[in-house]
């Protein structure tokens, strides 16, 4: 019972709630527990006599067939009929083992203040939105399409001072998820998720204005942006609705999680949420054992290699932007303003189950510098032991935030930049400027909530502003080349490929440092002398071939190689993940179909021959005399 009370203290509306009532409800409320895929209530049967909040797990809402939202711990439901006396209007099936609490409505009914308004709003979250509107249909491959093809119904526009009660009649009337409120210059949203947290479970007036419960200003995504990039912004960004904008700015409708994704792929979104509400690190390692469950799911819901590795790696940033905000609060207002960078793999978004998390700090120069590294030393290593307990190893090699070699004042980075221009063969040349040159803002204080704003961007430029200067640096740009000739994948095999001889991993061959790393390294090169100053391989390799710096068939060639052997990786990773093994790279090529085999093969093939046309040119000193 004191687990119970605890728990239900922990979430609205019981966090409101006295003492001696909140005892009250925790004597007689009872855990159930849900296998996944079991129906917990089926849509149009009788009233619901209980209300019903997630200990554990997930549930989907699900109205005539299609899925309208995924609920995970601490959000209710069956409230709607509970209170109205309607029979369902939805269906609640357990997407993973779940675990509810359920609470009689004689005990709980009280408890909610208000029941006519709180009926109303029951009533007006469930409706008959599915059957108002056009069917739900998962549209063909939605990452790879433009946003503004993914847009349903036209969007619901609302004044600030509409009434939340006519918002949500007009939203169930025209099957909405969410409704835009126009004040001035600003755009603001209202979703259904604000009317269950912010109305029903929070207690606002039905006759508020909009304005008192919307979310402003709101993210909003061009109307040309590609599915796929839109969905890891959401992710990123913790929301599950954007507005579409066309060029010239004008509104076009709303975008929502469910039109980017299939339903068995929303655990991500969960996952993010969780990290959120996570008050203690120890919290942070109970909610990452999801995290190599999530990529299985999306593997299984056949979600592109490079994708699965993107969203891996936004789920990544907001475990460590937690950690680092925990970290923080623990050791006190820090000296001076700092920025927390993401390096490697994960400033690419490129992270697969066995990637290990790159790091820097930079901070502002301050009168006391040894003051500002001995406290950002404290908060790495607290950071670092964090994600050492969720199962993500800090980098091996010591790319790490907690080492001094990468964490420096700004005026130490920038003159760490400029000895690198004068001499490219210093120690730790390669790996410092292959690391800058893939390095990306995740966390800065002095930024509000989260640390992810301007600030933290500004501060992040303003370290690595002399680099991104690629193209008048030939210097650097000799020392990327180089960095893109010192791996060769096995082309050197007459039947089989060229692998391991001795040690453990005799027969395997290393997909990562014979096939990922020479396309990592390449398009590095090619991206900075294109002037992309940032971003995935896939999106330098594109700015390669505009640029010219790459041929558009050898950029092309090593985006198909790109993709295949992320491909190839992921799948041999997920198998070990569900043999229970650690995740690696090393492959046995006689695992392998023979098409697989051939494939891999050319891949390598496309690889080393770009690589011998890049080290004539820099023998010759094209580019670079």
């Amino acid at each position: 019972m004191e687990d119970i009370t605890g728990f239900l203290a922990s979430h609205p509306p019981f966090d409101a709630v006295g003492a001696d009532e909140l005892a009250r409800v925790a004597a007689v409320a009872e855990l159930e527990e849900f296998p996944a895929g079991k129906t917990i209530f089926s849509q149009g049967t009788a009233p619901v006599g209980y209300l019903r909040i997630i200990r554990t797990g997930s549930v989907e809402i699900i109205h005539n067939g299609q899925v309208l939202d995924l609920l995970g711990p601490g959000e209710l439901f069956g409230h709607a009929s509970m209170l109205s006396g309607l029979p369902t209007g939805f269906e609640a099936r357990a997407a993973e083992d779940t675990v509810c609490c359920r609470i009689p409505a004689d005990v709980i009914g009280p408890l909610l203040a208000r029941p006519d308004f709180l009926k109303f709003i029951a009533r007006s979250i469930v409706g008959d939105r599915g059957a108002a509107g056009p069917e739900r249909e998962t549209p063909a491959d939605p990452v790879q399409r433009r946003v503004a093809t993914l847009i349903r119904t036209p969007p619901l526009l609302c004044r600030p001072d509409e009434p939340i009660r006519d918002v949500a009649k007009r939203m169930t009337a025209g099957a909405a998820s969410a409704a835009l409120v126009q004040s001035g210059g600003t755009l603001g949203i209202v979703t259904d998720r604000d009317l269950r947290s912010r109305v029903v479970a929070a207690g606002a007036s039905p006759d508020a204005p909009a304005s008192a419960i919307m979310t402003t200003p709101v993210y909003t995504v061009r109307a040309d942006s590609l599915g796929g990039d839109v969905l890891l912004d959401m992710l990123d960004r913790g929301v599950h609705h954007v507005p579409v904008l066309s060029a010239a700015g004008q509104i076009m409708g709303v975008v929502d999680s469910d039109d980017l994704v299939a339903a068995e792929a929303r655990k991500p979104f969960l996952l993010r949420r969780a990290i959120d509400l996570a008050t203690s690190a120890e919290d942070l390692a109970a909610v990452s054992a999801g995290l190599d469950p999530m990529i299985i799911a999306l593997h299984d819901a056949q979600v592109a290699a490079e994708h699965v590795a993107a969203i891996r790696s936004v789920v990544l940033d907001a475990l460590t932007r937690r950690l680092i905000e925990l970290a923080v609060a623990g050791a006190g207002d820090p000296p001076a303003p700092f920025t927390w960078f993401a390096l490697g793999s994960l400033a690419r978004r490129e992270t697969v189950p066995s990637s290990d998390v790159d790091s820097a700090l930079a901070w502002q120069d301050s009168g006391d510098d040894a003051a500002a590294g001995a406290y950002l030393e404290q908060v790495a290593r607290a950071v670092e032991d964090g994600l050492r307990a969720c199962g993500i190893k800090p980098d091996a090699r010591g790319a790490s935030a907690s080492s001094p070699l990468f964490a420096r004042s700004l005026s130490a980075w920038r003159t760490a930049v400029r000895e690198l221009s004068k001499d490219p063969t210093r120690e730790h040349a390669l790996i410092l400027v292959s690391l800058i040159a893939d390095s990306r803002p995740l966390w800065g204080s002095g930024t509000g909530a989260g640390g992810t704003g301007a600030g933290a961007l500004a501060a992040g430029a303003s370290v690595a502003d002399t680099l991104w200067q690629g193209r008048a640096r030939p210097d650097l740009l000799r020392l990327l080349a180089q960095l893109a000739l010192s791996f060769h994948p096995p082309t050197g095999f007459l039947r089989d490929f060229v692998v391991e001889h001795s040690g453990e991993r005799r027969g395997q061959l290393d997909i990562k440092h014979g096939g990922l790393i020479p396309i990592v390294d390449l398009a590095r090169w090619a991206g900075m002398a294109a002037g992309a100053a940032s971003g995935s391989t896939v999106e330098r390799l594109r700015a390669a071939e505009a640029a010219g710096t790459l041929e558009g068939p050898d950029a092309r060639t090593l985006m198909e190689a790109f993709g295949f052997i992320c491909s190839l990786r992921l799948d041999h990773q997920v198998e070990q993940l569900r043999r229970g093994e650690p995740p690696g790279d090393f492959i046995d090529p006689k695992t392998l179909n023979p098409l697989a085999r051939s494939y891999l093969r050319e891949a390598f093939r496309a690889v080393a021959s770009v690589q011998n046309g890049l080290a004539t040119e820099l023998s010759l000193g094209v580019r670079w005399g």
